[in-house]
């Protein structure tokens, strides 16, 4: 096993690094699979090539001190240089809102960067073995992940980080990727899993022979958690079946790996056929359709911006039915996603263009000219001097009315279904919404869109509207020989 162990890290370090004086960071927690993985590595490498790196996470009391104590004496004992943290675990998964696993992971990887940036480890090594993959791939499929989560943990990959970590970790663009995906990872830093192609008792066995000393996690027995009850109660019946299963499901990962590669490939070649992301991600509908697996890539899409699987149901029934497709919102944690008459428009919901809750409908009275910013839209309000020289034409991006029936103050708003004007030229009515499908305005256009009101005899809430700012104004409004003073709105 330690031969066997030694060749898979020297592979291991020769795609990190050519130098073989690297210094890397082991992750002990202080049971069984992690002090195995510290013994092997101090056996093979030498104390010298490696630190540890310990969590007190605080959540066992007593317990969670012995496994410090533990992890600590051993270091000691094998002249082993160790970083240890204390953190408030359940402190943090209440302001953050997630749950204690969640908080864990966080914690520990953000503290396993920041070592690793400080003291120029090369990468952090853990002890994920066979049994933690077969229970990973398990949980992917229980959560539906796609053919990427039956592919199991990579034996090499970039650290991962929280999204609570982007304010002092930079995010990597992953070219390897779809040009949407950005990972939260970390480029500089890896993570290695030599362990990974042994099973549990084959470590245990490790422990035995060479009495390493290690301290058994009495959570480990509970079913609370979701890898627990699939370790404890979903394993004994896979074991019933084919009791070589570990091996099996690790068999078959690495086929559903291939296979992934392959898909990876198809859907980085389409993804250039069906989505524009200069601003933002934007998916041609009908380029879409016409792939005959356009599921997947929709899922390809969609899966890097947080969309569950209820949202894909949701989607894939839309695009094949014969409702409207327009005018629909999905939402994940940190995007919107909206869908217009050919395209769904992916934006951050940090992005200017969402800065406006288009959940409320905004209302603004403007006084005097200036500067006003309603429902995400910047608007100047300018009075100006009418002479015979100046255009009656409407200028892109602005409208010009008359002063003397446009008067202060007047009201800046959403529009709101059943709002009406007359076009400036025209004798008809025409709904605003009808004027907008003319326009042909994508759904952000329409919520963002200003309608001006005017408040003469308690007009503001008539449906009746003077005008959409930078588009259109209503007939009545209009400029005339008889104009001295005008209005003139713009969009900026």
């Amino acid at each position: 096993m330690l031969n066997r162990f030694k060749h898979i890290v020297e592979e291991m370090r020769g795609l990190i690094d050519d130098s073989r004086s690297a210094s890397f960071l082991l992750a002990v927690s202080g049971g069984v699979d992690s002090m195995c993985l510290a013994d092997m590595w101090v056996r093979c490498f030498g104390a010298e090539t490696c630190s540890l790196a310990h969590c007190n996470f605080n959540l066992r009391g007593e317990d969670s001190d012995g496994d410090e104590t533990l992890v600590t004496d051993w270091a000691k004992a094998n002249g082993v240089r160790l970083h240890k943290v204390s953190f408030d675990t359940l402190q943090y998964a209440s302001e953050n809102g997630v749950s204690i696993e969640m908080a864990a992971r966080e914690l520990r990887y953000r503290w396993f960067g920041e070592l690793c940036l400080e003291h120029g480890y090369k990468a952090v090594v853990v002890a994920h073995h066979a049994d933690d993959n077969a229970e990973t791939m398990v949980l992917n499929m229980v959560r539906g992940t796609g053919l990427k989560g039956l592919s199991g943990m990579k034996p090499v990959s970039p650290l991962p980080l929280s999204r609570h970590c982007e304010e002092r970790s930079p995010l990597r663009h992953c070219e390897e990727r779809s040009p949407l995906r950005h990972c939260e990872e970390r480029s500089d830093v890896a993570i290695l899993r030599p362990l990974l192609t042994f099973t549990r008792k084959q470590i245990e066995g490790h422990a035995f022979a060479w009495k390493v000393p290690y301290r058994e996690d009495k959570t480990n027995a509970s079913v609370e958690y979701r890898r627990n009850s699939i370790r404890h109660e979903v394993f004994p019946l896979f074991e019933r079946m084919n009791p070589s299963y570990v091996r099996t499901f690790n068999r078959e990962m690495a086929y559903f790996k291939d296979a992934s590669d392959i898909v990876e490939d198809w859907c980085r070649a389409h993804v250039a056929m069906v989505v524009d992301d200069t601003s933002h991600v934007c998916v041609s509908i009908s380029s879409l359709l016409s792939i005959p697996q356009w599921r997947y890539l929709l899922y390809y899409i969609l899966e890097p911006y947080g969309f569950n699987s209820a949202t894909l149901e949701s989607l894939e029934s839309l695009l094949m039915s014969d409702r409207t497709v327009s005018g629909k919102r999905f939402e994940s944690e940190d995007y919107v996603l909206l869908t217009e008459r050919d395209t769904l428009e992916i934006y951050r919901k940090t992005d200017e263009s969402l800065l406006a809750d288009l959940s409320e409908e905004p209302f603004m009275v403007a006084r005097i000219p200036g500067i006003y910013h309603v429902n995400g839209t910047r608007i100047v309000v300018e009075t100006l001097t009418w002479t015979p020289d100046m255009s009656p034409k409407q200028p892109e991006g602005s409208v010009i009315l008359d002063a003397a029936k446009l008067r202060f103050p007047f009201v800046l708003r959403k529009w709101r279904s059943g709002d009406w004007m007359i076009p400036l030229g025209m004798k008809g009515k025409k709904k605003i919404s009808d004027l907008f499908t003319d326009l042909k305005y994508s759904h952000m256009q329409k919520e963002r869109a200003v309608i001006l009101v005017d408040m003469t005899e308690n007009l503001a809430e008539q449906q009746h509207v003077a005008g959409v700012a930078g588009v259109r104004i209503d007939d009545s409004y209009k400029v005339t020989d008889s104009t001295e003073t005008i209005i003139r709105i713009t969009i900026s």
